[in-house]
């Protein structure tokens, strides 16, 4: 019974599904605690891949042990050594040969034991004839022992049902008591694989509440998405940043030029120390009641709406040149921070 212990190997490009289980391995005389791995094309790996009538002739010689001896010498890699003390094991060579042949149909999608023997009980209920039931038993009996508890997957009534139908009335179930079925056990046994068919044939009417079992389509893959553009609709140039506007101790004032803006922000940087900002002439004029014109950033008197427009300014040229014509002190230029143009 693999179970979710789903493993592969690949040989020559092709993956190989398989299962593990425990088992222990005899060597040298110390048994070993190891993984037997057990894969769909019928071979199993104890400490080398071998055949599945190879692993039978393993279990024969003990090199894949069944029988444990008192006092005997075990360990698991790098995890511990033991030593055997009334050890008790729970499977036959035969046993385990037979469930490692059941895990390999198991692989393949085919019936193993269990299944095959389940398909002989319905033929029997469906036609109850002795060779029928013949046939359902020698079935029940091909499953090994440690799975027949498991055959009917009830938990509560195990396979007590299943072992007094292949018997029949007035025979005797496969225990140590050897006790006798009588008529009413028998019609108990039959009742409760009526009911069981039943059931199943409702499960398999009955439509999950949460959606089939399966999809009827795969699941929708999305790529990546990107906004649709019309077509022949250039990508817009992004804005230029908006310098902000100053405040005149008016309210909002009108706008500043880009070049007054940076010659504000060069003459502070030459300021002498002894020099009042630009905003500390705003604040005295505003106390002394707007006694002067108000000031921009760049420290010349604000453009009225009536006014003619802005001359053009630049930052101030270097010692030695007058680039105005005008005879002005080049020290008076560079205070100021600005060149101005005709």
């Amino acid at each position: 019974m693999s179970g979710n212990r789903i493993i592969h190997r690949t040989a020559d490009g092709v993956r190989i599904p398989g299962t593990w289980r425990h088992v222990f391995i005899c060597n040298g005389g110390q048994y070993f605690l190891t993984d037997l791995f057990v894969y769909a094309d019928g071979l199993v790996d104890c400490w080398g891949l071998v055949t599945f009538e190879e692993f039978e002739e393993k279990l024969r010689t003990g090199w894949v042990a069944t029988t444990l001896p008192e006092g005997g010498e075990a360990s698991a890699h790098e995890l511990a050594d033991w030593t055997f003390g009334e050890p008790e094991s729970w499977l036959t060579p035969e046993e385990l040969a037979a469930e490692v042949r059941d895990t390999i149909e198991e692989l393949n999608g085919r019936p193993d034991s269990t299944g095959r023997c389940l398909a002989a009980v319905d033929a029997f209920l469906a036609d109850r004839t002795e060779e029928n039931r013949a046939v359902a038993r020698a079935a029940y009996l091909a499953i090994p022992e440690t799975q027949r508890h498991f055959a009917l997957g009830d938990m509560d009534a195990k396979d007590w049902p299943l072992r007094v139908l292949v018997a029949g009335p007035g025979g005797r179930v496969f225990v140590e008591s050897g006790e006798v079925i009588t008529k009413e056990g028998y019609d108990e046994a039959v009742a409760y694989f009526e009911d069981r068919a039943r059931r199943r044939a409702e499960r398999a009417q009955a439509l999950p509440a949460d959606g089939p079992v399966r999809s009827y389509a795969p699941a929708v893959q999305l790529g990546h998405w990107f906004p649709a553009r019309a077509a022949g609709r250039s990508r817009q140039a992004r804005p230029a940043p908006r310098l902000p506007r100053p405040d005149h101790g008016r309210g909002r004032g009108p706008p500043v030029r880009r070049a007054r803006l940076l010659g504000a922000v060069g003459r502070r940087a030459r300021r002498p120390s002894g020099d009042l900002g630009c905003g500390e002439r705003r604040r005295r004029t505003h106390a002394r009641g707007r006694g002067g014109p108000s000031r921009g950033l760049g420290g010349c008197p604000n453009r009225r709406h009536d006014e003619p427009a802005a001359r053009q300014v630049r930052p101030a040229p270097r010692a030695g040149r007058d680039p105005a014509g005008d005879g002005r002190r080049h020290g008076d230029l560079r205070r100021h921070g600005l060149g101005v143009l005709g």
